[in-house]
Protein backbone atom coordinates (compact mmCIF):
# COMPACT_ATOMS: atom_id res chain seq x y z
CA UNK A 1 0.00 0.00 0.00
CA UNK A 2 1.45 3.77 -0.98
CA UNK A 3 1.93 6.46 1.31
CA UNK A 4 0.18 9.10 0.34
CA UNK A 5 0.61 12.60 2.59
CA UNK A 6 -1.49 15.55 2.94
CA UNK A 7 -0.10 19.03 3.74
CA UNK A 8 -3.35 21.03 4.57
CA UNK A 9 -3.77 24.81 5.16
CA UNK A 10 -6.47 27.39 5.79
CA UNK A 11 -7.41 27.02 1.95
CA UNK A 12 -9.04 23.44 3.00
CA UNK A 13 -11.38 24.70 5.36
CA UNK A 14 -12.54 27.46 3.81
CA UNK A 15 -14.90 26.24 2.08
CA UNK A 16 -16.69 24.96 5.72
CA UNK A 17 -17.04 28.42 6.34
CA UNK A 18 -13.62 28.47 8.74
CA UNK A 19 -12.42 32.43 8.47
CA UNK A 20 -8.63 32.27 7.04
CA UNK A 21 -5.75 34.55 8.54
CA UNK A 22 -4.34 35.76 5.85
CA UNK A 23 -6.67 36.36 3.05
CA UNK A 24 -8.69 39.76 2.16
CA UNK A 25 -10.72 40.38 4.98
CA UNK A 26 -9.53 37.32 7.21
CA UNK A 27 -8.92 37.28 10.79
CA UNK A 28 -5.33 39.10 10.28
CA UNK A 29 -7.51 42.02 9.65
CA UNK A 30 -9.66 42.05 12.53
CA UNK A 31 -6.63 41.11 15.14
CA UNK A 32 -3.01 42.63 14.99
CA UNK A 33 -1.28 38.74 14.88
CA UNK A 34 0.90 40.08 17.74
CA UNK A 35 -2.01 40.64 19.94
CA UNK A 36 -3.68 36.57 19.56
CA UNK A 37 -1.23 34.52 18.33
CA UNK A 38 2.16 35.19 19.98
CA UNK A 39 2.96 34.96 23.93
CA UNK A 40 4.01 38.57 24.28
CA UNK A 41 0.18 39.38 23.48
CA UNK A 42 -0.80 36.62 25.63
CA UNK A 43 1.32 37.70 28.32
CA UNK A 44 -0.13 41.27 28.18
CA UNK A 45 -3.43 40.64 27.87
CA UNK A 46 -4.43 36.98 28.33
CA UNK A 47 -8.49 37.64 29.12
CA UNK A 48 -8.21 39.04 25.03
CA UNK A 49 -6.27 35.92 23.97
CA UNK A 50 -8.54 33.64 25.75
CA UNK A 51 -11.62 35.40 24.06
CA UNK A 52 -10.23 35.24 20.93
CA UNK A 53 -9.83 31.35 20.94
CA UNK A 54 -13.06 31.06 23.16
CA UNK A 55 -14.94 32.70 19.84
CA UNK A 56 -12.97 30.58 17.29
CA UNK A 57 -13.78 27.26 19.34
CA UNK A 58 -17.90 28.81 18.87
CA UNK A 59 -17.37 28.77 15.33
CA UNK A 60 -16.57 25.55 14.70
CA UNK A 61 -18.70 24.08 16.81
CA UNK A 62 -21.42 25.69 13.89
CA UNK A 63 -19.71 24.11 10.70
CA UNK A 64 -19.03 21.34 9.19
CA UNK A 65 -16.66 19.39 7.00
CA UNK A 66 -16.70 19.69 3.36
CA UNK A 67 -16.53 17.07 0.49
CA UNK A 68 -12.72 17.63 0.60
CA UNK A 69 -11.98 16.67 4.00
CA UNK A 70 -14.73 13.62 3.53
CA UNK A 71 -12.67 12.88 -0.20
CA UNK A 72 -9.24 13.12 1.75
CA UNK A 73 -10.54 10.36 4.38
CA UNK A 74 -12.22 8.28 1.75
CA UNK A 75 -8.34 7.49 0.59
CA UNK A 76 -7.58 5.40 3.22
CA UNK A 77 -8.77 2.35 2.06
CA UNK A 78 -6.61 2.59 -0.84
CA UNK A 79 -3.67 4.05 0.82
CA UNK A 80 -1.47 4.60 4.11
CA UNK A 81 -3.08 8.30 4.73
CA UNK A 82 -1.00 11.06 7.08
CA UNK A 83 -2.31 13.98 7.38
CA UNK A 84 0.13 16.73 8.21
CA UNK A 85 -2.20 20.03 8.51
CA UNK A 86 -1.50 23.79 9.62
CA UNK A 87 -5.07 23.73 10.86
CA UNK A 88 -6.57 24.51 14.20
CA UNK A 89 -9.82 22.87 13.50
CA UNK A 90 -10.91 19.32 14.25
CA UNK A 91 -12.28 18.87 10.59
CA UNK A 92 -10.25 16.46 9.11
CA UNK A 93 -11.04 13.89 12.34
CA UNK A 94 -14.40 14.63 12.29
CA UNK A 95 -14.20 13.69 8.10
CA UNK A 96 -12.99 10.22 9.45
CA UNK A 97 -9.07 10.90 8.53
CA UNK A 98 -7.48 8.57 11.01
CA UNK A 99 -3.70 9.72 11.24
CA UNK A 100 -3.14 13.46 11.07
CA UNK A 101 -0.47 15.19 12.85
CA UNK A 102 -1.21 18.83 13.91
CA UNK A 103 1.64 21.12 13.27
CA UNK A 104 0.26 24.37 15.08
CA UNK A 105 -1.36 22.73 17.51
CA UNK A 106 -5.50 22.18 18.02
CA UNK A 107 -7.87 24.54 19.10
CA UNK A 108 -10.16 21.89 20.81
CA UNK A 109 -7.96 21.38 23.59
CA UNK A 110 -6.19 23.31 26.44
CA UNK A 111 -2.45 23.40 28.22
CA UNK A 112 -0.16 24.91 30.81
CA UNK A 113 1.04 28.37 30.21
CA UNK A 114 4.31 27.20 32.27
CA UNK A 115 5.24 24.10 30.09
CA UNK A 116 2.66 23.73 26.90
CA UNK A 117 4.21 20.96 25.30
CA UNK A 118 3.53 18.50 28.85
CA UNK A 119 1.69 16.03 27.65
CA UNK A 120 0.44 15.19 30.93
CA UNK A 121 -1.16 18.99 30.56
CA UNK A 122 -3.13 18.66 27.76
CA UNK A 123 -6.39 18.49 28.22
CA UNK A 124 -9.51 17.84 25.50
CA UNK A 125 -12.25 20.79 26.33
CA UNK A 126 -16.04 19.47 26.57
CA UNK A 127 -17.26 19.83 23.21
CA UNK A 128 -20.71 21.30 25.03
CA UNK A 129 -19.04 24.26 26.43
CA UNK A 130 -16.00 24.36 24.98
CA UNK A 131 -14.83 27.63 26.96
CA UNK A 132 -11.36 28.39 28.91
CA UNK A 133 -11.83 31.02 31.31
CA UNK A 134 -9.30 33.11 33.60
CA UNK A 135 -8.57 31.24 36.81
CA UNK A 136 -8.89 27.69 34.95
CA UNK A 137 -6.07 25.58 36.26
CA UNK A 138 -4.03 23.03 33.95
CA UNK A 139 -2.20 20.01 35.76
CA UNK A 140 0.62 22.15 36.96
CA UNK A 141 -1.26 24.63 38.48
CA UNK A 142 -0.88 27.38 36.02
CA UNK A 143 -2.94 29.12 34.16
CA UNK A 144 -4.82 26.57 31.06
CA UNK A 145 -4.08 28.32 27.44
CA UNK A 146 -5.10 27.18 24.09
CA UNK A 147 -3.24 24.02 22.72
CA UNK A 148 -2.10 25.95 19.99
CA UNK A 149 1.64 26.69 18.45
CA UNK A 150 2.08 30.54 18.78
CA UNK A 151 4.14 32.95 16.57
CA UNK A 152 7.76 32.36 18.06
CA UNK A 153 7.18 29.11 19.98
CA UNK A 154 8.68 25.51 18.76
CA UNK A 155 6.94 23.16 16.60
CA UNK A 156 7.13 20.21 18.68
CA UNK A 157 5.55 18.07 15.93
CA UNK A 158 7.57 19.19 12.39
CA UNK A 159 9.95 16.44 13.48
CA UNK A 160 6.85 13.44 12.77
CA UNK A 161 5.94 15.64 10.07
CA UNK A 162 9.25 15.29 8.35
CA UNK A 163 9.80 12.12 8.80
CA UNK A 164 6.19 11.16 6.85
CA UNK A 165 6.90 13.47 4.40
CA UNK A 166 10.21 11.89 3.62
CA UNK A 167 8.31 8.35 3.21
CA UNK A 168 5.36 9.43 0.69
CA UNK A 169 5.18 8.05 -2.81
CA UNK A 170 2.31 10.67 -3.37
CA UNK A 171 2.13 14.59 -1.41
CA UNK A 172 -0.93 16.51 -1.88
CA UNK A 173 -0.52 20.11 -0.62
CA UNK A 174 -3.95 21.48 -0.34
CA UNK A 175 -5.00 25.20 0.53
CA UNK A 176 -1.77 26.34 1.65
CA UNK A 177 0.32 29.31 0.30
CA UNK A 178 3.68 27.44 1.46
CA UNK A 179 5.00 31.00 2.80
CA UNK A 180 4.76 29.79 6.68
CA UNK A 181 7.78 28.20 8.40
CA UNK A 182 8.63 25.30 9.45
CA UNK A 183 5.96 23.78 7.09
CA UNK A 184 6.81 25.23 4.09
CA UNK A 185 9.96 23.42 3.82
CA UNK A 186 8.54 19.91 3.86
CA UNK A 187 8.47 19.57 0.06
CA UNK A 188 12.16 19.52 0.80
CA UNK A 189 11.61 16.24 2.51
CA UNK A 190 10.38 14.30 -0.13
CA UNK A 191 12.45 12.02 -1.74
CA UNK A 192 13.48 11.48 -5.50
CA UNK A 193 10.10 9.27 -6.52
CA UNK A 194 7.54 11.31 -4.78
CA UNK A 195 4.72 12.40 -7.36
CA UNK A 196 3.53 16.19 -5.59
CA UNK A 197 0.06 17.63 -6.79
CA UNK A 198 -0.56 21.01 -5.25
CA UNK A 199 -4.35 21.92 -4.73
CA UNK A 200 -4.97 25.48 -4.52
CA UNK A 201 -7.06 27.69 -7.31
CA UNK A 202 -4.54 30.68 -6.72
CA UNK A 203 -1.19 30.74 -8.09
CA UNK A 204 1.38 28.85 -5.99
CA UNK A 205 4.62 29.99 -5.71
CA UNK A 206 7.40 27.06 -5.48
CA UNK A 207 10.01 25.60 -6.72
CA UNK A 208 9.63 24.19 -10.20
CA UNK A 209 12.39 21.56 -10.39
CA UNK A 210 10.04 19.77 -7.79
CA UNK A 211 7.89 18.85 -11.02
CA UNK A 212 4.11 19.91 -9.48
CA UNK A 213 1.15 18.93 -10.94
CA UNK A 214 -1.01 21.99 -9.96
CA UNK A 215 -4.68 21.81 -9.96
CA UNK A 216 -6.34 24.95 -10.22
CA UNK A 217 -9.17 24.43 -7.95
CA UNK A 218 -10.65 24.53 -4.47
CA UNK A 219 -10.27 22.02 -1.73
CA UNK A 220 -13.59 19.75 -2.82
CA UNK A 221 -13.55 20.18 -6.40
CA UNK A 222 -9.56 19.79 -6.41
CA UNK A 223 -9.94 16.91 -4.61
CA UNK A 224 -12.40 15.16 -6.95
CA UNK A 225 -9.91 15.76 -9.68
CA UNK A 226 -7.04 13.96 -7.60
CA UNK A 227 -9.22 11.25 -7.03
CA UNK A 228 -10.12 10.93 -10.60
CA UNK A 229 -6.00 10.79 -11.90
CA UNK A 230 -5.24 8.57 -8.98
CA UNK A 231 -8.11 5.67 -10.19
CA UNK A 232 -5.83 6.00 -12.95
CA UNK A 233 -2.07 5.40 -11.67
Amino acid sequence: MKNLVFLTGAGMSAESGISTFRDSGGLWEQYPVEAVASIQGYERNPQLVQNFYNQRRAQLSSVHPNEGHRLVASLQDQYHVTVVTQNVDDLHERAGSRNIIHLHGELMKATSSRNPNDTSCIVTLPKENPIIKMGDKAKDGSQLRPFIVWFGESVPMIEPAIAEVSKADILVVIGTSLNVYPAAGLLNFTNPHCQIYLIDPKQVPYNPTLGIHHIMKGASEGMKELCDILKKT
